[in-house]
This record gives C-alpha cells, sequence and structure tokens, in this order.
C-alpha cells in the first residue's frame, strides 16, 4: 500500500504541479487553472501497456502488483484534481479552501457510495444463482456507482473502485465455478474493447491536432516536448528517494511488502510510466465553452500538447520497454512462486482430505470407496503442483493425464456432433445449445 500510494496520489500531485509550472511558463497566454488541468490529464501513468510486458517477459509479481495499484488509483487522484482545475476555468474563480473541501468531500462521498452499493450488490448476487444475471449485474453496478456518486458530488471513478474492490473481497463464492470463469471471460472482452475504442479515439483527434498544428507546427511540438520531459524526469526523480524510503520503513519494521528490491527493477518502474486511456478521456472531456459563453481558453492548444504526451510515451517507452527488460535481466522469482505453489496444493490436499474425514464421521463409507476418495484427495494436490508425488504418484499423474487426454477427445467428438445436429431439418436450437452447454461444463470438470 504505501508504494502505489507513494505512486497514486503523492506523485500525480507532483507530476501535476511540475506540468503546471512548465506549461505556464511556456505556453504564452495559458492560464494557471488551465495549466493545472494539462498537468491533471498527462500525469496519471497507464498500466495497461505495462502488465502486458509483464505477462510476456515474466516481470516480478511484486512489480506488476505495484503498476496494477498505481494504475487503479492514480485515475482518482488526477480526474478530482481535473474537475477542480476545469472548474476554476470555466466559471473564473478558484478557493483555495472550497477546493480542498470539495476534494475531501468527493472522496468521503465516493466511498460511501461505492460502500453502499457493493454491500447492496454483493447481496442480491446471492438472491440470483444464476450466473447471466450475476454478471449483468456487475456490468450494471459501475454505471450506477458512477451516476449516483457524481449527482452526490462525489468523485464517480472512486466510488467505481470502491465498489469492485468491495464486491471482489466479499463477493467470491468459493463453489460458483460458472460465474468465476464465464465473468472473467466477458470482463476480459470488455476491458479489450474499451480499451481499444479509447485509443481509436486518439486516431479520430489526430485531424484535429495537425489543424491546430497547421503552421505552428515547430512551436507546438517544442511546448509538447518541454512537458514530455517533465512527466518522464519527474517520475525517475520521484521513484529514486521514494525507494530508498520504502525500503528503510520496510527494513525497520520487518514486515512482508511488495517494494522494488534493486535499482534496476526502480528503472524497469520508472519507464513503464506510458499515459493512455485515462489521459485520453479527460483530454476529450474538456469543455467547449467556459459560462459567459466565450471559448475553453487555449484548449486546441491543451488537447495537442496532451496527445503528444500520450503518443510520445506510449512510442517511446512501449515500444523499448522489453529491450530494456531484456537488457537489465529483471525477471521473476520463479523458484518462490513454484515453492509457494507446492505449498498451496499441500493445503489444497489437506483441506479436501479433512472434508473426508468429516464425512467418514457422519457416513459409513465402504472401504474401497474411502481408500479410492483418499487418492482423490491427493490427487487434488499432485494435479496443481506434480511436485508434491514421489515417483509412483507422478507416474500416476501421467496415467491420469493421458486419461484426461483421451476423455478430451470423446468430448470434442461428442460437441462437434451436436453441432452438427443444429443444421439438421426439425432440429431445436435450444436444445442443441442447452446440451451443448451440459458438455462445455463437462470439459471444465
Amino acid at each position: 500500500m504505501r508504494p502505489i500510494l507513494l505512486l497514486a496520489v503523492a506523485l500525480v500531485f507532483v507530476t501535476t504541479l511540475c506540468v503546471a509550472v512548465v506549461a505556464n511558463a511556456v505556453i504564452p497566454g495559458l492560464s494557471l487553472a488551465a495549466a493545472v488541468a494539462l498537468g491533471a490529464l498527462v500525469a496519471p501513468p497507464d498500466p495497461v501497456a505495462a502488465t502486458a510486458v509483464a505477462g510476456q517477459l515474466g516481470l516480478p509479481r511484486r512489480l506488476v502488483s505495484i503498476l496494477e495499484g498505481e494504475g487503479l488509483f492514480n485515475d482518482v487522484t488526477a480526474i478530482v484534481l481535473y474537475h477542480v482545475a476545469i472548474a476554476a476555468v470555466v466559471t473564473g474563480t478558484f478557493s483555495p479552501w472550497r477546493a480542498g473541501f470539495d476534494l475531501v468531500l468527493s472522496a468521503v462521498v465516493a466511498v460511501a457510495v461505492g460502500l453502499a452499493l457493493g454491500w447492496g450488490a454483493n447481496r442480491l448476487m446471492g438472491l440470483l444463482g444464476d450466473p447471466t444475471l450475476q454478471i449483468g449485474l456487475t456490468l450494471l453496478v459501475p454505471y450506477a456507482a458512477y451516476v449516483l456518486a457524481e449527482e452526490l458530488h462525489g468523485s464517480g471513478v472512486l466510488a467505481v473502485l470502491t465498489a469492485a474492490l468491495f464486491l471482489a473481497e466479499y463477493a467470491t463464492d468459493a463453489d460458483d465455478v460458472m460465474t468465476r470463469l464465464a465473468g472473467h471471460t466477458f470482463w476480459d472482452v470488455v476491458d479489450t474493447l474499451v480499451t481499444g475504442v479509447a485509443f481509436g479515439l486518439i486516431g479520430l483527434e489526430l485531424h484535429n491536432a495537425v489543424r491546430t498544428a497547421s503552421g505552428r507546427w515547430g512551436e507546438l511540438l517544442g511546448w509538447t516536448a518541454a512537458v514530455v520531459a517533465v512527466v518522464v524526469l519527474v517520475r525517475l526523480a520521484w521513484l529514486l528517494p521514494a525507494t530508498w524510503l520504502t525500503k528503510r520503513l520496510h527494513s525497520r519494521r520487518d514486515h512482508d511488502e511488495d517494494i522494488p528490491t534493486s535499482w534496476r527493477e526502480t528503472v524497469v518502474m520508472w519507464w513503464s510510466g506510458m499515459r493512455g486511456v485515462a489521459s485520453v478521456a479527460l483530454a476529450l472531456a474538456i469543455p467547449l465553452e467556459v459560462d459567459d459563453g466565450s471559448a475553453f481558453p487555449d484548449r486546441d492548444e491543451i488537447v495537442f500538447v496532451a496527445f503528444g504526451v500520450i503518443m510520445a510515451t506510449l512510442v517511446l517507452q512501449g515500444l523499448t520497454l522489453p529491450w530494456l527488460v531484456r537488457r537489465l535481466g529483471v525477471r521473476a522469482d520463479t523458484e518462490r512462486e513454484k515453492a509457494f505453489e507446492k505449498a498451496l496444493a499441500v493445503r489444497a490436499a489437506k483441506a479436501a482430505k479433512r472434508r473426508l474425514r468429516e464425512i467418514e464421521a457422519v457416513e459409513e463409507l465402504p472401504d474401497e470407496l474411502s481408500e479410492q476418495m483418499l487418492r482423490r484427495a491427493f490427487d487434488i494436490g499432485v494435479r496443481i503442483s506434480p511436485e508434491m508425488g514421489d515417483d509412483e504418484r507422478r507416474e500416476m499423474q501421467r496415467r491420469w493425464k493421458r486419461v484426461r487426454h483421451i476423455q478430451a477427445e470423446m468430448l470434442s467428438a461428442a460437441r462437434h456432433e451436436v453441432l452438427a445436429a443444429r443444421s439438421e431439418p426439425g432440429a431445436d436450437p435450444e436444445v442443441v445449445d442447452r446440451v451443448l452447454r451440459h458438455l462445455d461444463v463437462r470439459s471444465l470438470r
């Protein structure tokens, strides 16, 4: 939590301030409030590209955790700052005390709304039961949280995040296999589509950026380069002392915490600060007019610089990050991961055996069945981590894999046959789908 808050809250404030100061100095006529809005919208890095690289190259889990946590919370900080700055430009008035009060009130309202809707959705999920309805509810809850929080003058993004974290913590049913599997697949698709649309908007806005830069390319590119330098260098200047401080506190308190353990990991975290979806959304959300009906001051210039920062960081840092990771040799601790996986496998097998003993205590099982179930309990752990078993058990595991392969081929043939029946005259497609779903569930098991 400490490194995430240092990056997602403190660093966003510092980056916003530094960008605002530089932009106000280099862009003639740009007001301080508009400069703060520019700083807020380019301050939050997007973890999508970094975590994609992490999955391909095997970055340490602690770095991935920090990057993902930073990506969750920095949007909240940046959007609240952005709203305060935009309101100052639109209304023409700004009060530091009022802004601070609005900031605190926005957070309190958002957390309250998120917790309330998360609790209500959790109770409702238990009543629905059907995986389709439950997944549909998870799609509706974020919208409800966002709209309700905004109507109550809270942070819609923080409300969504709070509700999501509540549901992730308390709405997980270990035996709800279908909802979990289908939900992961559904949200992977939604995440891909939303991200694609957001970056597609960059392309749609390019013609406006080109029109803005007509005859002023040198001037606008110079401003953009200055802001890019600020966001990149401020992140490095912040990470070096922040990492040192976190290590010092970590060693004193002597507790497990995900922190960078070397300067190489710190460099990878620095270079992972690419701007993306949040910056795109905030740049496009800048109002066209202020309260008196006049055009938003320097809107085209702000949008051009913002998209320049997004493109520069995505192209420069995004394309070179894999090379940097390989060059520095930053890799996940695979031995530690295997040891943890084995420990979890042992715990899972022991839990299955305990449940078997509880059943034997109330039900009289034949000796053969009891022995067979005991082997099945052991196999639960072996299938997760084959290193649990000795040579004999490993041989049994190899045989079981062969059985599963043959069974998978049989189920595949059955599915093909059922799908072929769909096009036969008189076939009821709903019955075909019902049988096919049964086979799919059987395959998962």
